[in-house]
């Protein structure tokens, strides 16, 4: 499929990216020629509209602080073939968008990831962040029975019927974390490709924050698990109150054995309490499993309704032939 017969639509989340988002426009729409780039203003206090506007963008505001909520409006509101996402503030290369392009058309995949690359002149990942990603990657990847090669990438294309069955439920930076565990748990083609990371240009800001993001990523994974693991996490707490229910029993069952006399009643009512709360835990998880597995139907429904990605337009040029 030549992608110059697609509809090929950009997004391009900023919050005060008034240094870096001219050169991310220009940079795209000299790499993908007749690309459309669609400029998600996120309640900027600088000239990041005007400079995106300038620069030949499209520029939308999302007025409901959050990278999260600009990709969930964006998703909803723009209608094309493929979708890139890419940060604004210009640390990504835009130059890969056409390898990456073209390797979810002839996949075909849903999914493209971009997997950061950093130069070796540079330094752009501030302390600790790369860290903290190999961590969230490697505990995605337990969790969820497959391997994430970086999970944060906010470089990223998607055919459309990804797009519109994705649910974007985040609201900030845990945005990426629900987009890779989206394509994990439909299974969807997908694959990656090494992109160039740099350092942000002088005068622009990161707006994110190491403690308090990586805090909100780590909960959104452990309520992921919850939802999409839901026998192996209430399994974990219903084992561990069956285990400590069954180490304070049989003591008490011993020392009747041998005197039929049971001294410590409370240590007792404890120990079932803790037996029954297992009880409930096992039984909860399996009857989440089975919500869990419609849920998946009901999504995978969902996503097949779409053409795969190229097929509309082949359709469209069946037409006109």
């Amino acid at each position: 499929m030549d992608s110059t017969e697609l509809r090929i639509a950009a997004v391009v989340p900023c919050h005060n990216e008034e240094a870096a988002v001219a050169k991310v426009v220009a940079d795209l729409k000299a790499a993908v020629p007749g690309i459309v780039v669609y400029v998600y203003d996120n309640l900027s206090t600088d000239r990041t509209a005007e400079c995106a506007r300038e620069a030949g963008a499209i520029v939308r505001y999302e007025n409901t602080k959050g990278k999260g909520n600009v990709v969930r409006r964006a998703f909803a509101d723009i209608e094309a073939d493929v979708y890139l996402m890419i940060d604004g503030d210009d640390t990504y290369e835009a130059s890969a968008a056409p390898l990456m392009i073209k390797t979810l058309l002839e996949g075909p995949y849903d999914h493209v990831l971009g997997v950061r690359k950093q130069d070796e002149d540079t330094n752009a990942y501030r302390s600790g962040h790369e860290t903290g990603n190999k961590v969230l990657n490697g505990v995605v990847g337990k969790v969820f029975g497959d391997n994430v090669e970086d999970m944060l990438s906010g470089f990223r294309v998607f055919s459309r019927r990804f797009v519109k069955s994705f649910p974007a439920v985040s609201r900030e930076f845990e945005i990426e974390t629900e987009l890779t565990v989206h394509s994990l748990h439909l299974r969807v083609p997908q694959t990656a490709v090494q992109v160039g990371f740099r350092d942000r240009p002088a005068g622009s800001e990161s707006k994110l924050r190491t403690y308090r993001d990586g805090t909100k990523i780590l909960a959104l994974i452990l309520g992921l698990a919850r939802h999409e693991r839901p026998v192996a996490f209430y399994g974990l707490f219903g084992t561990l109150a069956l285990l400590f229910s069954v180490i304070l029993t049989v003591p008490i069952v011993i020392e009747f054995y041998n005197t039929n006399e049971v001294a410590r009643f409370p240590t007792l009512f404890f120990a079932f309490t803790l037996m029954l709360l297992g009880c409930l835990a096992w039984t909860a998880g399996l009857i989440l499993d089975g919500i869990r597995r419609s849920r998946h139907e009901a999504a995978r429904l969902v996503y097949l309704r779409y053409s795969a990605v190229g097929e509309s337009a082949d359709i469209a040029a069946g037409d006109r032939r």
